[in-house]
């Protein structure tokens, strides 16, 4: 362990001490001193490390535990529960020192500086590192504080989203976001720093195991394999999307970043090599744990870190290409104005929801031929539907109405109104959790595997909360006055990795939303059919009123400093808000009234389908109300009979009781 933390450690101080005061002087900044430029590159290299194993550790406590039945669902005192809180409170400490190193470090400031009264706060706000940091440090704040108490599988959910967020924090303000094609290398940047974080944050828990003589269950190396076997190639197709975005067209050896790329490259191989022997040690004899290759994964593991640290301490390429406004904002040029022919022809892949769709269209396929080797059915309709709307997705965020949804804010509305309200509406008829539960099975001999997952988060007390009727409407309904009419539009769509938070916003409000009124899938708090109506009916004013007041603004337009930072001589504030406007009132009133109609018929069906339920009952004997109500008849008129006119009729055996 003492060589792994050396790994992630020394060569962002080497980086840094080799470079000096010129990688300062490149970007027109004071040199701070060596204390705060050392130990700035320490802590980035030890806050990488301690966010890797504490998100290695959650997952292997959610995913990669050999727990069986009802303990499965208990979190009990374990190895990796250990790691999860040392490392999360090591977190938590590196990253309040990162907020003050950053403050001063990205500003080019001495510590003497802190004396100065306000240094600080106006140190803080001059970057946007520091806040990043703050961001990592209530993540692990919040997953410190959850470890210590946590006893169910649920409680590590929320810990486990705020460690995606606080992973993601420095990297997506950080080299990724500057220069042309940034749009590119921000979705890869995103998606490496999560997989890298997954995988070789697992594979370092597997490791201490596998060094403190735990031998893996078979069903658990098998989904280490699978991991592995997945999540390598993609850090290896990012790396090399994220190369060609730092070199910017120059060789591999003309610059430290091309060095430092080769050395990654270089601890990846190592780690490949390493896995391989881990693996075929573990199939010569799964009961003695493997020692050296999982010591040697470990090592490859933290120098890829500290190289990632080390990169951050040196000017890339990408930051001396010249750039024009609209690259510095977007990452490209948009020099047509936009029109039908644009938006259906000029395209610009989006791989953030690209590669989100692959994963959700395979997914699903997937669970569709497990239902249909096994011999079930499953409604081509809903596959349809499920396909149909992450293409609706796609299309909106890659053509050019993607292209185009930053620089005019009528394309925005578009693409925010399809987001939001069509492709959601495709998503929830698609059913994609009774899919799941229906593809998997739960085996007490095996550990908890999907199946078991779902299930619990579907009991899960929060998710009842999420599902909330009111709460779905505040967050559907209020997303537009909220967004829209405070700053937080304008100051969004000045970054990429806040315009794409803003887009996944967008069709995570409406999947709520829809999932409530006509999802396949069953809601933790389901409405009745007529809750269900005067739900869709209570929506559909304020949408209106949004797009009305859109449309009647005279004079003052949204994100208007935003947009005139471009210079773009088809700017025309005035007919894009209008066009907004009328968008969003007839694209928020029109899927409404679908969505009446799509409730209306599952209404019907419903009723229908309850009928023949009860026709089927009696016809089989099951329902005996109708018998019963015969059988008083006839007991009545037998009474009757017997007794003759004049006389009171002898009670039953029933009304004595009574």
């Amino acid at each position: 362990m003492a060589i792994a933390l050396a790994a992630a450690t020394v060569p962002p101080i080497v980086a840094t001490l080799d470079i000096g005061p010129f990688a300062y002087e490149q970007l027109y900044l004071t040199f701070p001193g060596f204390d705060v430029a050392v130990m700035t590159a320490l802590g980035q290299g030890l806050g990488d490390l301690a966010a890797t194993l504490t998100f290695g550790a959650l997952l292997y406590l959610l995913f990669f535990r050999d727990a069986r039945g009802k303990r499965a669902r208990r979190i009990e005192p374990c190895l990796e529960l250990t790691v999860l809180r040392s490392a999360s409170v090591a977190w938590a400490m590196v990253s309040a020192g990162m907020v003050v190193f950053e403050s001063l470090d990205a500003s080019g400031m001495p510590f003497a500086r802190l004396a100065e009264p306000g240094a600080f706060a106006f140190l803080y706000e001059a970057s946007a590192f520091p806040p990043a940091w703050t961001v990592s440090l209530i993540a692990a704040t919040i997953v410190s504080i959850s470890c210590q108490f946590v006893t169910r599988w649920t409680g590590l959910l929320i810990p486990l989203w705020a460690t995606c967020f606080g992973i993601l924090a420095p990297v997506v303000v950080g080299q990724i976001l500057v220069g042309p094609n940034h749009d590119l290398g921000s979705d890869a940047g995103t998606y490496q720093a999560l997989v890298t974080g997954a995988v070789f944050g697992v594979l370092v828990i597997a490791a201490l195991r596998a060094m403190t003589g735990r031998t893996l269950d078979p069903v658990i190396a098998t989904r280490l394999t699978r991991l592995v076997l997945v999540g390598i190639p993609v850090i290896g197709a990012t790396d090399l999307l994220l190369a060609w975005f730092k070199l910017a067209g120059s060789s591999l050896l003309d610059s430290a970043t091309g060095w430092q790329i080769l050395a990654r490259w270089a601890c990846l191989g190592l780690l490949i090599v390493a896995l391989l022997s881990w693996r075929a040690a573990q199939r010569t004899d799964p009961s003695r744990p493997a020692v050296w290759p999982p010591a040697i994964a470990t090592v490859a593991i933290a120098g890829w870190l500290g190289i990632t640290a080390a990169m951050t301490r040196v000017p890339p390429p990408h930051y001396f290409q010249p750039t024009s406004i609209s690259q510095v904002f977007l990452g490209f040029d948009v020099e047509a104005p936009p029109s039908l022919l644009v938006w259906f022809t000029h395209w610009r892949p989006n791989l953030l929801f690209i590669v989100l769709a692959i994963i959700a269209i395979a997914v699903y396929l997937w669970a569709v031929r497990v239902l249909r080797n096994r011999g079930d059915k499953w409604p081509v309709g809903r596959t349809i539907s499920w396909i149909g709307g992450w293409c609706v997705i796609v299309f909106i965020t890659s053509s050019g109405f993607g292209k185009y949804s930053a620089p005019d804010f009528g394309t925005h509305m578009i693409v925010h109104m399809s987001l939001n309200m069509l492709a959601p509406i495709l998503l929830v008829m698609g059913g994609i959790i009774t899919l799941l539960l229906r593809a998997t099975r739960a085996d007490p001999a095996r550990p908890a595997g999907l199946h078991h997952w779902i299930t619990w988060v579907l009991h899960w007390k929060v998710l009842r909360f999420v599902f909330n009727p009111l709460f779905v409407f505040v967050l559907f309904v209020g997303s537009y006055y909220g967004l829209y009419f405070s700053g937080i539009f304008e100051e969004a769509m000045r970054f990429h990795w806040a315009h794409q938070l803003m887009n996944v916003h967008f069709i995570i409000a409406g999947y709520l939303f829809y999932g409530l009124v006509i999802g396949v899938d069953r809601p933790p708090r389901p409405l009745p059919h007529i809750g269900k109506l005067g739900f869709v009916l209570a929506a559909m004013p304020f949408h209106a009123f949004f797009g009305v007041i859109l449309m009647m603004a005279d004079g003052e337009w949204i994100a208007q400093n935003f947009y005139l930072y471009f210079g773009l001589p088809w700017t025309d504030l005035q007919a894009s808000q209008y066009l907004g406007g009328g968008v969003a009132w007839a694209g928020g009133e029109m899927p409404l009234l679908l969505v009446i109609i799509v409730l209306g018929i599952q209404w019907s069906r419903q009723d229908a389908k309850e009928a023949r339920r009860k026709d089927r009952h009696m016809d089989s004997g099951r329902d005996e109300e109708f018998d019963d109500y015969n059988k008083m008849l006839e007991t009545l008129a037998k009474r009757r009979q017997a007794t003759g006119p004049g006389r009171p009729a002898p009670r039953s055996d029933e009304e004595t009781q009574q």
